[in-house]
């Protein structure tokens, strides 16, 4: 009886280590690691950062709903400290955005992102923010407009909305 009392024990105890294992191994790959602070700036600072977005609007044409198709916008930080870029989140779940920063890829942000993620682009410096629409997660037909949103520190512009639009098939 004693014998069979610490078997189950065993077997609870170990279950519940994987299972611990588990969750630490899955969610640990998702957390975010930056270290950065965030730093906001106000109009009457002379030296501030300043993003340029030439484009916030791109036409993916037709695409089928077994499809996705991404744009690139181009963000340039022509101000004189660095801007950050967060709270990147999206207007459906079919919709993420990436910011590449010299070629580095962050996750994707969703509708549902919470993420303390901050990337910087140096000034004088560029990056890009990837849209990517994926009709099959939320299937619509016929014109589609999806936006994915952007926080910054740049006090003229602190919110940056990337649109798309796409004719679905």
């Amino acid at each position: 009886m004693t014998m069979s009392k610490s078997f189950i024990f065993g077997i609870i105890l170990f279950s519940l280590v994987v299972i611990a294992g588990s969750y630490f191994f899955l969610a640990g790959g998702k957390q975010n690691t930056s270290t950065t602070t965030s730093v906001s700036y106000n109009l009457k600072d002379k030296e501030r950062p300043k993003v340029e977005a030439k484009e916030l609007f791109k036409d993916l044409g037709t695409i089928k709903v077994s499809e996705q198709k991404s744009e690139e916008f181009l963000l340039k930080n022509v101000g004189e400290k660095p801007l950050q870029l967060s709270q990147i989140t999206s207007s459906c779940g079919c919709t993420v955005g990436q910011v590449i920063i010299d070629g580095k890829e962050s996750e994707e942000f969703g509708m549902h992102s919470q993420s303390n993620y901050i990337a910087e682009i140096a000034p004088q410096k560029e990056a890009k923010m990837r849209v990517t629409y994926r009709p099959y997660v939320m299937p619509v037909y016929g014109p589609v407009d999806r936006e994915v949103y952007l926080t910054t520190n740049d006090p003229e512009n602190p919110k940056l909305v990337f649109k798309v639009k796409a004719v679905v098939k």
